[in-house]
């Protein structure tokens, strides 16, 4: 036994993303002690600019909006209590098929070992007990998100630290109730034809391939707030319309698909410190 606290390191694509799939996690976990490091790839250019310029737009000034969304992670971070942010600072590569994954220096034209190298050495500073990241997928095909899930495998791959590992995912018995969320509470939701149908069928697991789920309800108030202090994205943060009540129903239960873990707990588990305390 050491002296060292337990240690959950994240490792997500933009500003915003932490609160999003982790908020209740990071929240849960710092509360009970736990040191929560968030490392944030990007640095979220290719989002909106004040007034919701969008990228490419008259107006749109990448480097401040850059600087803004820095402002707005920071003040996330004070919220859900994190205790370590590190910023990779590569440049946001924008949506699938934008111009701007082609750019020099974005993350998705970052080679996976450089990335992987940068993260190996702040694994073997914080030594982390947890790592949470996403899928293969990115979870719904983000290149950044992708390209975090790559270098986040390569970087465990380097190093001979043996962490538990998870992917955020969502169980499919909840997207049915998650669409009619979205519908009572405004968003434009046009029949989608039947390729979205099957590509947002596809999106998570279904239940019994989840291997962890932890009850975050009590932390959901903390998450929304999280949120809410990407103001700059509101327009394109949806779950902020609903108010905290009905945000904590639906979104308090945070789930994930342990993919490395030498502890032996039983799954399915309700902890990621499962087998660690």
């Amino acid at each position: 036994m050491t002296d060292r606290p337990l240690t959950l390191m994240a490792v997500h694509a933009h500003p915003d993303d932490e609160a999003t799939g982790t908020g209740g996690v990071l929240a849960r976990y710092a509360a009970e002690g736990i040191r929560t490091v968030l490392v944030t790839c990007t640095d979220g250019a290719c989002g909106d600019g004040p007034g919701g310029v969008k990228p490419g737009d008259p107006g749109h000034d990448p480097a401040a909006v850059a600087l803004m969304r820095r402002k707005e992670l920071e003040a996330s971070c004070e919220v859900l209590k994190i205790s370590d942010l590190e910023m990779l600072d590569y440049a946001d590569s924008g949506m699938m098929g934008w111009p701007s994954n082609d750019a020099p220096g974005s993350f998705w034209q970052t080679p996976v070992e450089d990335g992987a190298a940068r993260l190996a050495e702040l694994m073997r500073h914080y030594r982390p007990d947890v790592v949470v990241t996403y899928d293969e997928n990115g979870f719904y095909g983000h290149p950044d998100h992708i390209q975090a899930h790559r270098i986040t495998m390569a970087a465990l791959e380097m190093t001979a630290l043996t962490p538990k590992v998870y992917w955020t995912t969502i169980p499919r018995s909840g997207m049915r109730q998650f669409m009619e969320v979205m519908r009572e509470f405004g968003a434009e939701m046009p029949e989608p034809d039947p390729a979205e149908v099957a590509a947002i069928a596809e999106i998570g697991l279904p239940d019994d391939e989840i291997t962890t789920w932890v009850d975050t309800m009590a932390f959901s108030g903390q998450k929304y707030d999280a949120l809410a202090a990407h103001a700059s994205q509101g327009e394109n943060i949806f779950f902020l319309r609903m108010g905290k009540e009905r945000f904590g129903e639906l979104m308090g239960m945070e789930t994930f698909v342990r993919v490395q873990d030498t502890t032996g707990a039983a799954v399915p588990e309700n902890d990621l410190f499962a087998g660690l305390r």
